[in-house]
């Protein structure tokens, strides 16, 4: 049995990861209700938050149907991450992660993200400081190391622990990979198998199919899979690694009209959360998954993808489930 803190999880419990630009509040409410036992917000700026940046506050939205919820942050300087710290308690966490692996060059580039793995001591001194500056649990989410040469991920796990640190997400890959090769989960395993080790530790990267999650579970012994790249546009991924959990078959895949649904409800939730603009622009990325293996599509998805308001884009699925209700998913 998982547990964060005091907060129970279940046996070998599915995590969305916080994506940027991806696992906002509609997207995080269709991947609850299809099966995800943890979700966590898009990484937020520590810097962003003390300037009131309205982008950064507005990550903060949670609500209570997706709980268990992590608010994730990010930043390398102590006194910024600390207030922070304080502003995302007035949110209401089930838990605060810190964001040590985001590979991207802005965010590594001052030192945050898996920028922090070239400077370990500043890793933990931070994790140290906002364990005591906080009652909620404080959860790390990191990388194998900066590069190939630099991996002593089952230390840094030891350290991170020793600092109060009440779970960990590892990501398989170093820094220097970015998305590239393939996630190596050994080094996940053998923190996980540290006699020292006794908080979850949860693996992610390349879990793109059941039989990957169940292969994370059985032979490398972790304690829960995070969910990226394969949940967009497809929060179906959730229900069907736990059908195949229970009976070692894979679920039929959604219909067109289960796609067509989810698709409608994304963009309403959107749009009742960030206004028509914000809502049918951040939406897109979505609809290639969401309909994805339909052949002659691509007319449809280009009006998807280009169209500025609601109403067409909403016409456009309905195009879609007229035009391919009885196409058959494999």
């Amino acid at each position: 049995m998982a547990k964060i803190g005091t907060i129970e999880l279940g046996s070998f419990p599915l995590l969305l990861a916080p994506m940027e630009d991806v696992s906002d509040p509609p997207f995080r409410a269709l991947c609850k209700e299809h099966g995800a036992d943890v979700v966590y917000t898009e990484f937020i700026s520590s810097e962003g938050l003390i300037r009131d940046a309205a982008k950064s506050v507005m990550k903060l939205d949670i609500y209570d149907k997706e709980r268990p919820v992590g608010i994730q942050i990010f930043g390398a300087v102590l006194d910024s991450m600390l207030r922070s710290v304080e502003i995302v308690e007035a949110s209401g966490p089930d838990f605060i992660d810190i964001n040590f692996g985001c590979p991207v060059k802005k965010v590594v580039s001052k030192g945050a993200g898996a920028g922090i793995l070239k400077d370990i001591d500043l890793m933990v001194s931070l994790t140290a400081a906002m364990v005591k500056h906080t009652k909620l649990p404080i959860t790390v989410k990191t990388r194998l190391g900066w590069d190939q040469d630099s991996i002593k991920i089952v230390e840094v796990a030891e350290r991170l622990q020793d600092a109060g640190c009440q779970a960990l997400s590892i990501h398989g890959r170093t820094r220097a990979q970015m998305y590239k090769g393939d996630a190596d989960w050994a080094p996940i395993s053998a923190v996980k198998n540290n006699a020292r080790m006794h908080i979850p530790i949860f693996g992610n990267g390349d879990v793109n199919s059941p039989e990957k999650a169940m292969e994370m579970r059985d032979n490398f012994g972790l304690d829960g899979a995070m969910i990226g790249r394969a949940s967009i546009g497809y929060p179906w991924f959730f229900r069907e690694v736990k059908h195949f959990f229970k009976t070692g078959e894979h679920l039929a895949p959604p219909t067109i009209q289960e796609r067509v649904t989810a698709a409608q409800r994304h963009l309403e939730m959107a749009i009742e959360w960030k206004g028509e603009k914000l809502g049918v622009f951040e939406t897109r990325r979505h609809y290639t998954n969401y309909f994805k293996g339909i052949p002659d599509f691509k007319e449809y998805r280009t009006k998807m993808v280009s169209s500025d308001d609601a109403e067409s884009v909403f016409e456009t699925f309905q195009e879609v489930l007229e035009k391919f209700n009885d196409y058959q998913f494999v």
